[in-house]
């Protein structure tokens, strides 16, 4: 199977749709939709050309452009709670991630909602669709529970092969991403079908994780089933890895710095219609230095972390393509609803500031400017390039601004109103709800198996990506965020947001995001009645959802804040290439 289908790993440049016919056998017709799910890691609002980005990534742009481009779409500040929520059709505090598994502090930590997996109370998507005869596969980033008995495979999933970790090295050493001890390297942990594995020699994730899926399908194109495939990349994640020859592509593009490019991702997104143009852009918060400011050894060292990050795009935008004409030869892709979205905004923060992580990397690797994307590197790309890749948007991920919870998301296929932009209000819990009526099946309800199940807090977006419905959700519907004691609550036009100083203001914030999506204008003293129906609406949320709000939690020490990311850049900057140990 995998020697018949290693032409595959041929990258292709133009989208599956448009291509030549193809030799390869059909599979056997079935009438329900295939379901294609695709999910970046860490991947900013403009960072793909149909919404505003540099980086070709043709075979997305083209999936957006024949498709239906959702522009108000929202996810968690954070990856695994995206992933929990996505799997459930519920919300985070209900399922297993109130917080991240990683950061929950003692009085946290196993209370209702705060378990650290997804938890028994959710029937995911995957038991679901394989109770409704789907073949269940998936490849990629898990993040939903580390032992075995919480792998993919004990939740749905008939074939798996995930890093069920936050992260890890995109090449074959499986570095790890946190390190308790800097003498005791952290290493990743895949699961395939549950079992521990260790990835092959010639692993790069992004071709790796798409090869395993086509192999997947491929397998049993002619049982007669359709298949839901979820192929989750851990691409654009740190650490910054990627092919020289994506590299190069982008060598000199981002010698110019921030400021340049988001003046020009905001031309390019006025000219798509994405923003009006008197849109107010997010400059980037004042607590981070401005390109000019940096040594001319310090931009060289930033150019390059997005050049690489932007070759990872670029990479994993290839692979979808071969994807896309995997099915097409394979005569499956007519019959294929694809939705591709991000896990949270651009990624601003610093896993250096997490337990003794600084140490290990400045120990073990090679983060000089020539080797930055190699194995043996370890980088990020620092909150400069993540603000320009939520422009207009403030700030990034891990923050309830929308450049830390709006996210690039398309749909394709069956049921689509193709060639459109939709720009009413989603959230990933609508997922699940969707993909059940594409399926023809209902989610449980209250009981599964004789045992109490969470319901659906989502709702299908199918008429509306059918054009027969206005939105999703009428104005009267609230959606609540809170991770790590920043929080916020959207209902109809209007937005309550908290974030701790100095990132906000250190009290409740109030936007008309209708009017001002870029969230630079508080209304909150302006507008106290307002104000007051809000927060009765985020009682409400905390009430349903058990949320623990705890005092000073979003001050606690290292919190994903990336405070001295700037230090790091100057260390890293003035190094040497070396071997590393």
């Amino acid at each position: 199977m995998r020697a018949a289908l290693a032409s595959l790993l041929i990258p292709v440049a133009s989208l599956a749709l448009g291509m030549q016919a193809s030799h390869a056998a059909p599979a056997a017709k079935q009438d329900r939709p295939n379901i294609l799910l695709i999910m970046a890691d860490d991947l900013g609002y403009t960072d793909i050309g149909s919404f505003g980005s540099e980086i070709a990534t043709p075979n997305l742009d083209k999936l957006a452009d024949t498709g239906a481009k959702m522009t108000q779409f929202y996810v968690s500040p954070f990856c695994s709670p995206t992933r929990a929520m996505l799997m459930s059709g519920s919300d985070n505090h209900l399922i297993g991630f109130g917080d991240m598994a990683e950061l929950m502090l003692p009085e946290q930590r196993g209370k209702p909602g705060y378990e650290g997996y997804l938890n028994e109370r959710v029937v995911p998507v995957a038991q679901v669709l394989k109770d409704a005869g789907y073949r269940t596969l998936m490849t990629g980033k898990w993040h939903l529970g580390v032992p075995e008995e919480f792998s993919p495979a004990t939740r749905g999933f008939e074939q798996s092969y995930a890093l069920v970790h936050g992260g890890s090295s995109h090449w074959s050493d499986q570095a790890g991403i946190v390190a308790v001890d800097p003498d005791k390297p952290p290493k990743a942990i895949y699961r395939e079908n549950g079992a521990a594995v260790d990835v092959p020699a010639d692993f790069f994730s992004s071709d790796f994780f798409t090869t395993r899926l086509i192999e997947y399908i491929d397998s049993g194109k002619d049982s007669g089933k359709p298949f839901f495939a979820y192929l989750a990349f851990t691409a654009p994640h740190w650490p910054l890895h990627a092919h020289e020859a994506d590299i190069a592509k982008y060598a000199d593009r981002y010698k110019a710095g921030y400021d340049a490019l988001r003046k020009e991702r905001l031309e390019r997104m006025k000219r798509l219609g994405l923003v009006a143009a008197d849109t107010p852009v997010f400059e980037g918060h004042p607590f981070w230095p401005k390109w000019e400011s940096l040594t001319p050894a310090e931009q060289a060292s930033e150019a390059k972390r997005m050049a690489v990050y932007a070759a990872m795009v670029d990479n994993m935008d290839q692979n979808i393509g071969r994807m896309l004409d995997y099915l097409r030869q394979s005569g499956q892709l007519d019959n294929t609803f694809v939705f591709f979205l991000s896990d949270n905004g651009a990624d601003g923060n610093s896993v250096y500031d997490v337990a003794r992580t600084r140490e290990w990397i400045h120990k073990d690797f090679d983060n000089s400017t020539e080797h930055i994307g190699k194995s043996g590197s370890y980088a990020e790309y620092g909150p400069g390039w993540a603000q320009v890749g939520s422009t207009p948007f403030r700030m990034y991920k891990s923050f309830m601004y929308e450049g830390g919870i709006a996210v690039p998301a398309i749909a394709w296929g069956p049921g689509v109103q193709g060639g459109t932009v939709k720009p009413a209000l989603a959230h990933v819990m609508d997922i699940a709800p969707t993909l059940y009526e594409l399926a023809g099946t209902r989610h449980p309800g209250t009981a599964y198996k004789g045992k109490p199940v969470l319901p659906l807090r989502g709702a299908s977006m199918l008429p509306y990506l059918k054009g027969a419905e206005p939105a999703v959700h009428d104005d009267s519907h609230a959606i609540g965020w809170e991770l790590g004691g920043r929080k916020a609550l959207r209902k109809g036009d209007w937005k309550l947001v908290f974030a701790n100083t100095p990132w906000g203001t250190g009290d409740w914030e109030l936007y008309n995001v209708a009017e001002d999506r870029t969230e630079s204008r508080n209304l909150a003293a302006d507008n106290p009645q307002k104000l007051g129906e809000m927060l009765v609406a985020w009682r409400d949320y905390v009430a349903e959802t058990g949320v623990l709000e705890i005092p000073n939690l979003a001050n606690r020490p290292g919190y994903s804040n990336g405070a001295r990311y700037y230090e790091d850049l100057k260390y890293e900057a003035t190094l040497q290439a070396r071997t590393p140990r």
